[in-house]
């Protein structure tokens, strides 16, 4: 049995809020969280594409998450971040409400979602993590948009 615990897998998720919602997604998508800053509109992009930035000297698309998944937006604030994730070598900054924290879980945690009446694609959700008093949301952020959209938001 206890060699069974150790082979349990344990995935690491980073934790941020779009409202009063929390979610997380495995910290492998994310290459880095950054804090807000000014982000440079493009003429004739969807509603949910905030912008463009220059990171070290690459151009990212800017996503606002809450939008792209149907949520109200929060306030911008001292908290807000922009998540960095990257998918088939496309970079693309996600914004949300606050970051708040690298939790560790067990893979065994993770409940599939329920099945959602909801415009929140079912290909977004990889389950819901219970931990404590908490039900966080289980995004895969590389699949938030689909890599037509990617593509076409890349520079």
């Amino acid at each position: 049995m206890a060699e069974d615990a150790k082979t349990a897998e344990e995935m690491q998720l980073v934790v941020f809020s779009l409202g009063r919602e929390e979610f997380a997604v495995e910290v492998t998508q994310v290459r880095e969280i950054m804090r807000m800053e000014e982000i440079t509109r493009m003429p004739k992009s969807p509603h949910f594409v905030e912008g463009i930035i220059n990171l070290r000297g690459q151009i990212i698309a800017v996503v606002e998450l809450a939008k792209r998944l149907n949520l109200e937006a929060g306030e911008r604030s001292g908290d807000t971040r922009i998540i960095v994730v990257e998918a088939e070598d496309i970079k693309v900054g996600m914004i949300v409400d606050s970051v708040s924290e690298v939790l560790r879980v067990d893979a065994e945690s993770v409940e599939p979602s329920p099945t959602l009446a909801t415009d929140i694609s079912s290909a977004f959700l990889e389950g819901v993590v219970k931990k404590d008093n908490r039900l966080i949301i289980l995004l895969d952020l590389t699949k938030v948009l689909s890599l037509e959209e990617m593509a076409g938001l890349g520079f």
